[in-house]
Order: structure tokens, then sequence, then C-alpha cells
């Protein structure tokens, strides 16, 4: 076998540091203590955490203790080597210290995110990254709460929220998510229960655990009752409140909040009813449903579809339809968008449906109706090219022709577009109905001739 080369021998590895052998190694790593404060810190805890749970514990509270008893100012210089610190510490409570104990990982975590409000008062830190370290620690929150159980987690969490709630309050709402559900709820109740409506930062971390617990009704009282009188956020209560299956309660909260008669648009007009927001119109859906008038469910289904061309709505509507009669509910769809009035948004339906022999149909029958520069086009381009290349053709140009106005930035694009066209033109069928390759591009010298653009011939 050859030997490794001497340069090979000297790298920093894994495998040279080895053969250095566990006593050279530990000599080194004394030496190298001296003068980093950091780096004696962590092997301590590495050390602790080899003696056991409570050692390690005791070592993390130590440097917490003294981080929160300093009122030593912090320069924007020291701040990313207390940082640092902070960041060992929250990693030896999560990584090594909650797999053997999470109750213990637990205290010592809840104290570690009570270091914040004084840290903040005594570092420098312009950039917010302070703040940072704390909030992306949030889910560590929840994965260590989760693993101690609802009745020991929740009331440690709730007195936390109790009597600090100005921070408290974001990080358990960023965790709440990802809380395991008993957890979630048990801290809910310990919040919510017996208590008047939570109002300010309380009622946005009661609405995350109230969320993430499935709790319709406790999502509720987070919201004033002004604010429940709001279209889109009663609309979200009497929608929770159905998948609850509390469909009174949900008939209720979706009455109150319907839209009202607002002022004539202009006078001798009559009141017109507002047109309902996609909230309200799938809050409504859903309490009929609730109701059990499955039948006025899908009425209003096809009316939000009619009135918007949403795909979640059709789609849930033709999901509910017996065999062939969703075929030719289908096909009225694609009627209606290929006749709505504005050509871009019917088109849009139509590719995302996706229906691509009709939206060729429709692009060719009203091709002098494309003029917008929706970013969607290319990808309907490209969908479209293959199979229906006179379509594509259609959009192609007038995708050029909306950008040759636009100046030099849009140069590239636009010459781009014309190389396109060219080859999409040579394709069996795609001019014959439409104007010729060169009759496109003088239209796009025109433009540049009336606007002093570029030319793109």
């Amino acid at each position: 076998m050859a030997k490794r080369s001497t340069t090979a021998r000297k790298s920093l590895s894994t495998t040279n540091l080895v053969a250095l052998g566990a006593e050279r190694l530990a000599d080194l790593l004394l030496e190298a203590t001296v003068g980093d404060a950091g780096l004696k810190r962590r092997l301590k805890l590495e050390l602790a955490a080899e003696v056991g749970p409570a050692d390690l514990a005791l070592e993390i509270d130590k440097r917490l203790a003294a981080l929160a008893a300093s009122r030593t100012r912090v320069s924007w210089r020291k701040r990313p080597e207390l940082i640092a610190d902070l960041q060992v510490h929250r990693r030896a409570i999560v990584e090594k210290l909650a797999p053997k104990d999470p109750g213990l990982a637990l205290g010592s975590l809840v104290a570690w995110f009570d270091l914040y409000p004084g840290l903040d008062q005594r570092v420098k830190d312009p950039k917010g990254e302070l703040a940072l370290v704390f909030f992306d620690a949030a889910e560590n929150l929840a994965d260590v709460a989760s693993a101690v159980g609802p009745d020991d987690a929740g009331a440690i969490l709730a007195e936390a929220v109790e009597t600090r709630l100005s921070d408290w309050a974001g990080w358990v709402g960023r965790a709440a998510p990802s809380m395991s559900i008993p957890v979630a709820e048990r801290l809910l109740a310990l919040l919510t229960d017996g208590r008047a409506r939570p109002i300010g930062r309380r009622a946005l971390v009661v609405r995350k655990l109230a969320d993430r617990a499935g709790n319709a009704i406790a999502w509720a009282r987070t919201w004033s009752d002004e604010d429940q009188l709001k279209p889109d956020v009663g609309a979200e209560v009497a929608r929770r409140l159905a998948a609850a299956g509390l469909a009174e309660t949900a008939r209720v909260a979706l009455d109150q909040c319907r839209p009202r008669l607002g002022p004539p648009a202009r006078k001798g007009a009559a009141d017109t009813l507002p047109e309902p927001s996609p909230a309200w119109e799938t809050a409504e859906i859903a309490v009929l449903e609730a109701e059990g008038r499955s039948p006025e469910a899908q009425d209003a289904r096809w009316a939000a579809f009619s009135r918007t061309l949403d795909v979640a709505h059709l789609r849930d509507f033709v999901a509910r339809l017996a065999d062939f009669d969703d075929v030719e509910a289908i096909d009225r769809a694609h009627a209606l968008a290929a006749n709505w009035s504005e050509a871009a948004r019917g088109l849009a339906f139509l590719m995302e449906w996706p229906a691509l022999r009709e939206a060729a149909a429709m692009i060719l029958a009203r091709a002098n109706e494309f003029r917008s520069l929706n970013d969607s086009v290319p990808l309907w381009i490209s969908r479209l090219e293959s199979r229906y290349p006179a379509a594509a053709l259609v959009l192609v140009r007038s995708r050029a022709r909306a950008l040759a106005p636009l100046g030099p930035s849009r140069a590239e694009e636009v010459r781009a577009l014309s190389i396109e066209a060219a080859e999409l033109a040579i394709q069996a069928g795609a001019v014959d109905d439409l104007e010729s390759h060169a009759a496109f591009i003088d239209s796009l010298e025109a433009i540049a001739s009336r606007t002093g653009r570029p030319r793109w011939g």
C-alpha cells in the first residue's frame, strides 16, 4: 500500500487528529482554552453531559444565571461572541439535555429565553440579530414542551405567559404551530378557562394556540364584537365554527357580518349590495353544509365560481356531482371562461384547470384582446406550443407588442420573442388564419418608430 503524502498527513482532518491520540488532543484543547472562555465553557458542557443530565443542567443554569446577573454593556464587536455563547447553551439544552431529561431541559430553556429582556437593554443590536436568535429558537421550545407533556409543560409555559407577556406571547405564538396538540390544548385551557376575553398580545397567543388545538370557540373569542362584524373576520369565525359542527353558532356569526347595502354609486342610482369577498363566500358554503343544506351549498359554489372563475369553487362543485353531470358542468364552466369579459382572466382559468384545447380555441377566437403583461404568459406559451402552435404564436406576439414600448430594458426579451415567433410561424398551419411573420415584425417596427425605441428587425 502506498504511503500517504506528507501534505495529506499534515492537513487538518478527523483522521489525522485521531492519529495524535486522546492524551495529546486533550493537552492541545487545554492549551486552546487559555484566553478562550467560550471554548472552555463548551468543553465543560461536554464533560457535564457525559456525567449525567443533572450535572449538565447545573452547568447550563450556572452560565445562564451569570448572564442574567451581568449589567455590562455589550458592544457591537462583542455581540457575535455573546450570540455564539447563547447558541452553544441552547444546543446543549436541546441536543444534550432534552433527550435525557425533557423536564430539566424545559426549565433551562425557559431560563434561556428569560435572558432576552435584560440582554436587549445592554446589547448594541441595531440589526435585530439578538432578537432573531430567540425568535428562531421558538421551535425548540415547541419540541421540548411536547416531549415534557401537557400538564407540566402547560403549567410552565402558562406561568411564563402570565407573568412576562410582552415577550412570551411572541415566543409561544411562534411555537404553537409546532407544539403537540395535547400541549396546545392544555396551555390554551390554562390561559382562557374562567377568564375574560383576551385582548392585545394575549389575544394573539391564544389565537395561535386555539388554531393548533382546533378550538373554534376559543379562536372566535380572541376577536372583539366589533371586529366580528367585519365581513372577512366574521366569515372566518363562521367557517371555523361550521367546521367544528357548530352550525347554529356559525349561522349567527355569518349573518351578523353579512355585507350590508352600500350607498348608491351615483346620484339617482339604487342602493347596491356589495359583492361578497372570497372569504365570506367560502364561509357561507361551509355554514350551509353544516346546516345540512347541501343543494343550496352547491348553488352557492356555482354562483361564486360564476362571479370569480375561482378554480377551487369549481372543483368543490364538480366533486359533489353524480357521474356525467360533472362533464356537463365542466363544459358550462369552459364556455363561461371562454366568453369572460376580461379575456386574460378567462384564459387564466382555462390554463389553470387545465383545458388546453379550449384555451387554444379561445386565444384564436379573441386574438386581438390579449394586451396584458401577465407574468404567466411565458408559462402558458410553453404549455401550448407543442400541440397548439397557432395559439402559442398569438400569445408570443401579443407579449412582444406589449413589451416593445417599454424601452431598452425589455429589448432583449422582445428580440427573443420575435425569434420564438419566427420558429412557431414555420410550423404547419400556425399562420393559416393569422398575419404573416413579416407583417408581425413590421408592427414591431411601427411601434419602435412611434416611440423612439430600438428597432426589432
